[in-house]
């Protein structure tokens, strides 16, 4: 039975916050203690059973990150959630693949504290605690330029990466093309307990359909003309550790039937051989299709997309993430001049990269960033990003100024509040209801966007409707 009263320690050292969390925790029947440290709270671990704490990842002394290995080592039961000014990523992904319940991102509200709160009280007894591990880059090792981000869709697709990485659920990743599906892929794998073991990648889309068989599970000697030995196919190169089937939706239902096999059996044939051979892999597959939309129209077996389905991860397109398009274009800036990373941009150039819609999502932004690199003086200019990049920001003045002139008529509108609704309406109504994109054209925050969309009324779905004059 749920403990109707749980301990909740709270460890901040801005006084602010911790009055808040605990205002919350207590309003929600928790019994809580303060601390302003890591040192204090190691003080007082042994005083309760805690069921949750909330610390800060930069305190004083010993950071967040000490204090959830410390809790976990003594009171493994515990739930730690990790708060944070300067969330990333990378991050989130190893506070979580560490152990941690959550990775909260300030600034918070009390309504945000409070659903967690009511979620934690209902999960005190039904999660397990999960096994401890290191985060991946402890040992040296550098993260993928593209796992970089801040953005909070980004961070929370992370979080939940690092939640299922040490599981051997096959995962079933979706995104559109460029927005890092094989890099999260092999972030997936190098936080599993398969990390020493091969990680091997196969892009389905690359390979024929006659060809595909025999390249993921081998062939013997003679099994078709030019087989002139026996071939180890790449499933088996992968065994013990994880196989990485990109472009899934692009094999024939031919070929589906034997990968289900070998998901569901745990076993694989070579071409031309009545010899089965027992493999152990975790299976990551990856679509920039809608895989259900496959199913529904017939070119993709449905037992296998369940199969394959175990953990679904949507990755946020980079028009999503705006917040991260400056720090991935610095970091790929620098990585080319690793000998001398003082490559600058201007701001004409940074602000560009800001609004422009990246179609081609992180692929393009590298290339648009590698070619600017290698054709500049030193300093990223407009002129030095690609074509179609530079005539984005000609097209896209022409549509701020009819957005402009259509939304203030004054013979029309009576009031600057009609006005700003009628004007945060059109935008939303040209990006398509895409708020990152509204926000960039209108020059202001995500969180600013949203208490406009509140304050007006305005419906953010698919058609959006603008304020009646009348308002």
């Amino acid at each position: 039975m749920i403990n109707t009263n749980p301990h909740a320690l709270v460890i901040d050292d801005e006084p602010a916050i911790t009055a808040l969390v605990a205002t919350v925790l207590r309003d929600d029947h928790w019994q809580v203690a303060e601390a302003r440290s890591a040192e204090q709270a190691f003080g007082i671990l042994q005083d309760h059973p805690w069921d949750v704490v909330f610390c800060d990842v930069q305190l004083g002394g010993a950071d967040g990150f000490t204090v959830l290995r410390r809790f976990k080592e003594e009171s493994p039961a515990t739930k730690v959630v990790l708060m944070t000014g300067h969330g990333t990523a990378t991050g989130a992904m190893d506070a979580t693949s560490f152990g941690a319940y959550d990775y909260l991102l300030k600034p918070f509200g009390p309504d945000e504290l409070q659903l967690l709160s009511q979620t934690l009280r209902e999960q005190l007894q039904t999660q397990r605690p999960r096994r401890l591990r290191a985060p991946y880059g402890a040992s040296g090792s550098k993260a993928d330029i593209s796992v970089l981000g801040r953005s909070e869709a980004f961070i929370n697709v992370m979080k939940q990466v690092g939640r299922v990485a040490g599981t051997n659920l096959p995962v079933l990743l979706s995104g559109e093309s460029g927005t890092g599906k094989e890099v999260v892929a092999s972030s997936l794998h190098s936080r599993s307990s398969r990390r020493d073991q091969p990680f091997v990648a196969v892009n389905c889309g690359a390979i024929s359909s006659e060809l595909i068989e025999s390249e993921l599970f081998g062939h013997t000697k003679g099994s078709f003309t030019g087989a002139e030995r026996d071939r180890k196919g790449l499933w088996e190169e992968a065994d013990k550790g994880t196989i990485f089937l990109d472009e899934i939706t692009e094999t024939t239902p031919a070929f589906q039937v034997k990968l289900l096999r070998a998901l569901q059996q745990g076993e694989i044939r070579r071409v031309g051989s009545n010899q089965t051979l027992k493999v152990d892999v975790r299976v990551i597959a990856a679509s920039n299709r809608n895989v259900e939309e496959e199913v529904a129209a017939g070119r993709f077996r449905e037992d296998l997309f369940y199969r394959l389905n175990a953990v679904a991860i949507v990755l946020p397109p980079l028009r999503e993430r705006c917040e991260d398009i400056l720090l991935l274009a610095k970091s790929f800036a620098e990585r080319v001049y690793s000998l001398s990373p003082q490559v600058k941009f201007s701001l004409e150039a940074l602000e560009l990269l800001e609004k422009y819609t990246w179609p081609g999502n992180i692929r393009e932004l590298e290339n648009a960033v590698v070619r600017a690199t290698a054709v500049c003086d030193g300093m990223i200019r407009v002129k030095d990003l690609p074509e179609r990049i530079q005539q984005y920001r000609s097209e896209s003045l022409p549509v701020l100024r009819e957005l402009s002139e259509t939304a203030v008529t004054p013979e029309a509108w009576t009031s600057l509040s009609v006005v700003e609704g009628h004007y945060v309406a059109k935008v939303l109504s040209h990006t398509g209801g895409n708020k990152q994109a509204a926000a960039r054209l209108l020059e202001v925050d995500r969180k600013t966007l949203d208490r406009m969309i509140k304050r007006h009324n305005i419906p953010t779905r698919n058609s959006v409707s603008f304020p009646s004059r009348a308002a």
